[in-house]
């Protein structure tokens, strides 16, 4: 028989520091790639490479259907791997070098080719760099809720997730522009690509120190093979679950079209891209700060879905304030409303993805059914299918209006690049806000959930 104390040992455990630390590193390297690509790929494609806004925005949405196709695959295939090392860390082990790989041949212009060959190059390596960025990243989401079952100690798990990828993200937007120009100078096609193998080796390095510090201790029950169609039946039975879904999707939405922006933003609004780098400065305590009040608010709400709600809202509040100023004109105002605005995101961001593990053993206790990989993969694809259509109506919009890489651009496309820095995503953070209201798990039904799993699991040994 099974006893409690032997439960407690196996499943719900106190992490060690330096495991938080190593998996918190995990996402510094998701970001040295994902956020960098978010920023970067767009203004890459349409400034350096050349290639129109009509093209980028087919792209961010074909790559989505793509994306509907690996995500569930890479998860469903991550839940039934078995290896010493365990079901999820084998994945950064073998995809990060390979993921890095494909990331500097997707930065890598060639200004010589022709207008039809850059495009089919663009299309072939941004689809190779989704999948790649997915049997990686899916894997690394689903391991948090492979190292324990503590709610609490997966918050601080979380808190360490957070504050390293707000940290990494604005080192990243600090850095690049001017490393970019250290690197190439007035060729900025190879400025970005020997900033790419950087960060592509940082990336590598991120996800073997994460895979080398964590130990999954939490394992599926044992089963056999769940069919599709079930997986997905008791996933729509899991509210909780559907929440959180619709959650991410509205998150890449407003997040990912605002940060594929940002260069647009400052370069042909504010007329100085420069300004991307002070803004970015701007952000970087906040964020730290922001990620680390996590768990503090949800201590004192005790529902992660309503802490993350708290956040949304305050975050949409101050990034439709920052309508009204200028970094060149309302120096002040502008930066403090920014500054704010980040660190309610930061705190959003963490207790965001906290949710998704508490998720999965709701769903085990509700159907029966665990299947940790198959749930993150879809919350991972309404994160994507979200930023796709961010990013790819911003391309369309702009495109349609007349945008001309590097030229003075009409009123028209000027005020649809500022209310898509302020206006629009706030409106869309506030829609979250409410979403999120509604997350129904709070401290005490989780850990009655977790002592009928143990139970039944007692039960299974007698």
């Amino acid at each position: 028989m099974m006893t409690d104390k032997t439960v407690t040992q196996e499943t719900n455990v106190k992490v060690p520091l330096i495991s938080k630390v190593a998996y918190g590193f995990g996402d510094v390297g998701c970001n040295f790639s994902w956020m960098f690509v978010s920023n970067f790929l767009m203004i890459f494609y349409t400034d350096v490479c050349a290639i129109p806004m009509a093209s980028v925005s087919l792209l961010m949405l074909i790559s989505r259907f793509w994306d509907a196709i690996n995500d569930p695959l890479i998860g469903s295939l991550s839940d039934r791997t078995k290896t010493r090392w365990g079901r999820y860390r084998p994945w950064l082990l073998i995809g990060a070098p390979l993921t890095a790989l494909v990331l500097v041949l997707t930065f890598w212009a060639h200004p010589t080719w022709s207008g039809s060959s850059k495009t089919i190059y663009m299309y072939i390596t941004y689809c190779l760099l989704v999948f790649g960025y997915t049997c990686v990243n899916i894997p690394y989401g689903t391991l948090c809720g492979a190292l324990t079952q503590n709610i609490e100690e997966r918050a601080q798990i979380n808190t360490s997730r957070s504050v390293c990828a707000m940290v990494a993200i604005n080192i990243i937007n600090i850095i690049t522009l001017p490393l970019i120009a250290a690197f190439g100078g007035e060729n900025q096609a190879k400025g970005y690509l020997l900033v790419t193998v950087l960060y592509g080796a940082i990336f590598t390095a991120c996800h073997w120190f994460c895979f080398a510090k964590t130990k999954e201790v939490v394992t599926p029950p044992v089963k056999e093979s769940i069919p599709i169609s079930v997986q997905l039946k008791a996933a729509a039975q899991n509210k909780p679950y559907l929440i959180a879904l619709v959650g991410q999707l509205l998150f890449g939405l407003v997040h990912y079209g605002r940060s594929a922006n940002l260069m647009y933003y400052f370069k042909y609004v504010e007329g100085n891209e420069a300004l991307f780098t002070t803004y970015s400065m701007v952000l970087m305590i906040p964020s730290i700060i922001g990620a680390a009040a996590f768990p503090f608010v949800f201590r004192w709400l005790g529902n992660k879905g309503r802490t993350a709600a708290l956040f949304a809202a305050g975050t949409g509040v101050c990034v439709l304030a920052l309508y009204f100023f200028s970094p060149v004109s309302s120096p002040l105002p502008f930066y403090a409303c920014a500054a704010l605005s980040q660190l309610f995101f930061c705190g959003f961001n963490t207790a965001i993805y906290a949710i998704v593990p508490d998720c999965v053993e709701y769903g085990e206790w509700k159907t029966g059914i665990r299947n940790d990989g198959f749930q993150y993969a879809f919350v991972s694809l309404g994160n994507k299918v979200g930023m796709a259509v961010g990013t790819s109506t911003l391309a369309a919009v702009l495109g349609m209006l007349g945008f001309e890489a590097n030229q003075v651009q009409s009123e028209a496309v000027q005020n649809v690049i500022h209310h898509a820095f302020s206006t629009i995503p706030g409106v869309l953070w506030i829609v979250t806000a409410v979403v999120l209201f509604f997350y129904q798990i709070n401290k005490n039904s989780y850990n009655r959930i977790i002592a009928e799993l143990a139970a039944r699991k007692d039960g299974q040994h007698d």
